[in-house]
């Protein structure tokens, strides 16, 4: 390795290198709540279009201090690719996981810092004077002053570090892996997590519409009942059942809406919408597709695709850089140091003094109470941690795909299954009333119908939900690396 080193006497060049550090910077326009719901202004990339009332507010610090700016004001059907959209855009786990991907980025850069030599200068302009007083009988005194400059430049480069310089900055590339692997992890999460609590949603508006229908059936048969009882063929004690029969309903149906309130709220929190705006589920209730690969592909996939195994792998990684520096500290350090400086006294008729230095300079720590050797050990345990972590993660998985997997087959089943009995629990309601409307059948049987209708209908809703669920569990668990 070849350095040279320039001197100039009479003028002093100074290089500044500075490394432009990119931010981000996000910018959305003001919450608006819209004045109507028929064509509201969207924006959005490709295919997907998001309304613009939903966008939070820029500015991360707000504060409401007034009911208007937190009341609902509209309430937005938006599809499921809408909702992946407006995470993907909104999601604070999602931003602070870049913006700790960029500050890996900036620690990467401080570290390669140490490739190059650091460069310094200083300088001094100095006045000094001193009196001269004579003793009696002259009295008299005298005065002298100077004014003199003073610079110099210092330039050090470290030539050998025992390997501590290379060992930081892999470390450093490493960590940054592991956030670019965090980010990739946090943005499936999120996906599966909007994906998840969008068919929440839509299990909780399904549930209204089931209870309410309920209600509605319970409403029509206590009109049958006390009908039957006004014209002499019925008795008191039908109507009394039909009456428990609809205020269980009506309870029902009150903790449904609750629940679906409550649906709604999750999944705009989980969005990061604006505060005046709610959302509710456009899309309709149905299987979101076929899983193809067997189990044992998918077991494949899921290891070679989840970014969790590659994150521990990173931290074995930084470990066995952060031993290496440990032990670099044992080594030999040689570093270059060289100056030059600059001495000048005005009006004393002697011109500018300069001068250099050049060295070279070497220690080596003989013996540091074991401290290094302690660190070391430190390491090579987080290693250790690191390959069990590992191991762990493999083995869950593993768990993870086979139960999803399993829960997928169950589900499949389970529609085909809840639709059958769906039908037939309609002909059986229709058969208990006309049996009840002839007097052969008994207000019991109407009731045990409506009952088992309803029972049919949310166990084919929660049937089919449960097959996307695990669907997109195993959609998570595959995903192709690098995937937007």
């Amino acid at each position: 390795m070849n350095f040279i080193l320039f001197f100039v006497h009479s003028t002093w060049i100074t290089v500044a290198f500075a490394f432009l550090i990119p931010t981000l910077a996000r910018s959305a326009d003001a919450t608006t709540p819209p004045q109507t719901q028929k064509s509201p202004s969207v924006t959005g990339t490709g295919s997907v279009q998001v309304p613009n009332s939903l966008n939070p507010n820029p500015n991360l610090l707000q504060f409401p201090t007034k009911s208007d700016e937190v009341r609902i004001q509209a309430t937005v059907p938006i599809s499921l690719a809408q909702a992946l959209e407006l995470a993907r855009r909104n999601n604070r786990e999602l931003q602070v996981a870049l913006l700790e991907l960029e500050r890996s980025r900036s620690a990467l850069r401080e570290s390669q810092a140490a490739l190059f030599p650091t460069l310094g200068v200083n300088s001094s302009v100095t006045n000094s004077g001193n009196n001269l007083i004579t003793s009696p009988p002259a009295g008299s005194n005298s005065s002298s002053s100077s004014t003199s400059f003073n610079g110099s430049a210092q330039l050090n480069y470290d030539l050998y570090t025992s390997g501590s310089r290379q060992a930081r900055i892999r470390a450093a590339e490493e960590q940054l892996r592991v956030n670019e692997l965090d980010v990739e992890n946090r943005s499936l999460e999120i996906r599966l997590n909007v994906t998840t609590e969008y068919y929440d949603l839509q299990q909780a508006d399904e549930q209204v519409r089931i209870n309410g229908s309920a209600v509605e059936n319970a409403q029509a048969s206590l009109r049958d009942t006390q009908a039957r009882e006004q014209a002499g063929v019925g008795t008191r004690f039908d109507v009394l059942q039909a009456q428990v029969n609809l205020a269980n309903a009506q309870q029902t149906l009150t903790n449904s809406l609750s629940e679906q309130e409550i649906a709604r709220r999750r999944l705009a929190t989980r969005l990061s919408l604006a505060q005046s705006v709610n959302i509710s589920a456009a899309d309709p209730v149905q299987l979101a597709g076929l899983w193809q690969p067997t189990v044992e592909q998918t077991i494949i996939q899921a290891f070679q695709n989840r970014p969790e195994l590659q994150q521990f792998l990173a931290q074995r990684n930084i470990s066995e850089q952060q031993r290496r520096q440990a032990l670099s500290s044992l080594g030999p350090q040689i570093s270059l140091a060289s100056s030059y400086s600059l001495l000048d006294r005005f009006d004393d008729g002697v011109g500018v003094t300069d001068g250099y230095s050049v060295g070279v300079q070497a220690n080596q720590n003989l013996f540091d109470g074991g401290a290094a050797r302690a660190s070391a050990a430190q390491s090579r345990a987080n290693i250790a941690i690191a390959e069990n972590q590992f191991a762990n993660q493999r083995d869950q998985i593993r768990f993870d795909v086979e139960q999803f997997y399993s829960q997928l087959q169950a589900n499949r089943d389970n529609v085909q299954t809840s639709s059958v009995a769906l039908n037939q629990a309609r002909e059986s309601l229709n058969l208990a009333r006309l049996r009840f409307q002839a007097g052969v059948g008994t207000q019991t049987e109407v009731i045990a119908a409506e009952n088992d209708l309803t029972r049919a209908e949310g166990n084919r809703v929660t049937a089919i939900l449960n097959y996307n669920r695990a669907l997109a569990n195993l959609q998570r668990s595959v995903t192709s690396r690098n995937s937007p």
